[in-house]
């Protein structure tokens, strides 16, 4: 099997990203957006997905850095997934973080949508405004074509809500990317196409 990896560079006026991914990694990761909360999170995702992430990013706000890694994180799992042959595409994972529970559920089908269904009382989240999460979720699966539903089921504490919806999210693309090997070198799709 090819190596499942990819680089992306992103550039711009507001913003310089460089990732590497490999999605057939352990979970190491070096991750460095100059937002502490951001890097915690996708720390979860990764680990808990079992991929290799190096990232470095700066930019202009808060807003701009998460908005341009959730693009530059959807194009390298997108591109690192290549033709898509023998995944397993739909994966869902439920994950507790304390008093909260969250839901993801994911579909590799070349089609980005998100839905997300969470309420944030903006408590303990270290000024990192929680809009920025529906905004992350959104940009990942436009840009990772995609289906993407997220849900925390219940919860108080902000950070515990969001950890949760991370380590879920992890899990289930780990689940999705996976090779079946049962059908392995075949596309998971009765239309025998999936869009890139």
């Amino acid at each position: 099997m090819a190596a499942r990896k990819a680089n992306v560079k992103r550039v711009t006026q507001e913003t310089e990203i460089d990732l590497s991914l490999n999605l057939d990694g352990t979970g190491n990761h070096e991750i460095s957006t100059g937002i502490k909360m951001l890097d915690h999170f996708l720390s979860q995702t990764v680990k808990h997905g079992r991929f290799d992430l190096k990232l470095t990013a700066s930019g202009d706000d808060e807003h701009h850095v998460t908005e341009d890694v959730a693009i530059c994180l959807g194009k390298a799992f997108n591109e690192a997934l290549g033709e898509k042959l023998g995944i397993v595409r739909m994966a869902d994972a439920t994950v507790p973080m304390d008093e909260s529970l969250a839901s993801v559920a994911v579909d590799l089908s070349g089609r980005g949508y998100c839905v997300l269904q969470a309420e944030f009382v903006k408590n303990d989240m270290r000024d990192f405004q929680t809009d920025l999460i529906r905004h992350f979720l959104e940009s990942f699966a436009m840009e990772g074509r995609l289906n993407l539903h997220a849900r925390v089921l219940y919860g108080i504490n902000d950070h515990h809500k969001a950890e949760a919806l991370f380590k879920a999210l992890g899990r289930a693309l780990d689940m999705a990317t996976r090779i079946d090997e049962r059908t392995s070198g075949q596309l998971p799709s009765t239309k025998q196409r999936i869009e890139k």
